[in-house]
């Protein structure tokens, strides 16, 4: 890919907070991207809350602030630097959910910055629940049944027709954070208020369990010419229980090659458009 010469400041937003076994690889990735970026000649404006990183270290990024990682904070450091552009998918759920959050506010608009790296609709459609099952319905991929609830009485009566277990997944949180799997009714008000609250936009879905399905977790490249590449393939030796990320089904070992089928769906998926992406994605096999 040739060097864009229409942009030479960039912003990169970093993940914030890490717990042990959770997000060090935005730390990784957002090092390297400020190593090669300046590498290129571009200047590279950081903001993360976490001083405790890699990134933040003197000499990653030309310009480094440690800020809360908020609308209020971004505006003022843009506003300040004037990038050309913001680089939002190495800070994990975190950069994501607040490169929307200035897009809506009009703030990106205001000072004249481009979103680099994935398109905002893109993000819409990867992080809202309904947005991504529309999706995967005109793809005609499969997914376990499921029904966004904005409330734990719209949770309970989905819950009915479904029948427990069912999975209760957030939207916009990072690492499944305010979800969970839940039996009855008592779990089920517990955790559904719990994700509602964590959740950008007060949303939760309601989903049927696949547990003990096998699970197959594959990372997959997209660029805006359409070619695509399956990064990597993990098989995991364990049963599927209840993940944080997207899911979808593949039948039984019966019907499906399960590393083929699965490279199938995941490559399906990243070219649902005309969008660069880079993501990961989930299947489940029943055994």
């Amino acid at each position: 890919m040739p060097k864009r010469t229409d942009i030479n400041k960039i912003l990169i937003i970093g993940s914030g907070p890490i717990i042990i076994g959770q997000a060090c690889e935005f730390d990784y990735s957002g090092t390297q991207a400020c190593k090669a970026l300046r590498k290129l000649g571009y200047e590279i404006v950081l903001v993360n809350s976490n001083p405790a990183t890699i990134m933040t270290d003197p000499g990653i990024a030309d310009v480094t602030y440690i800020e809360p990682l908020n609308v209020k904070s971004l505006t003022d450091i843009i506003a300040k630097e004037r990038p050309d552009a913001l680089l939002p998918n190495l800070g994990g759920q975190s950069g994501l959910n607040l490169s929307s959050e200035l897009y809506k506010a009009g703030v990106l608009d205001k000072y004249g910055v481009q979103i680099i790296g994935v398109q905002m609709d893109a993000i819409e459609r990867g992080e809202d629940r309904i947005a991504f099952k529309a999706t995967m319905d005109r793809l005609g991929i499969a997914m376990p049944r499921s029904k966004p609830a904005y409330s734990v009485t719209e949770a309970e009566v989905i819950a009915a027709e479904l029948g427990f277990p069912v999975v209760i997944r957030p939207a916009y949180t990072m690492g499944g954070t305010g979800g969970g799997l839940v039996y009855n009714v008592e779990e089920l008000r517990t955790i559904v208020s719990r994700g509602i609250a964590a959740s950008l936009v007060g949303q939760v879905l309601v989903e049927e369990s696949v547990l003990g399905w096998e699970e197959l977790e594959l990372e997959v490249v997209r660029d805006a010419k359409g070619q695509k590449i399956t990064v990597c393939f993990f098989r995991k030796h364990r049963s599927h229980g209840c993940s944080h990320r997207r899911l979808v089904l593949l039948g039984s070992h019966a019907d499906h090659q399960p590393r083929t089928a699965a490279a199938a769906a995941a490559l399906l998926l990243c070219g649902g458009g005309r969008y660069r992406s880079c993501r990961w994605y989930q299947c489940a096999v029943r055994p």
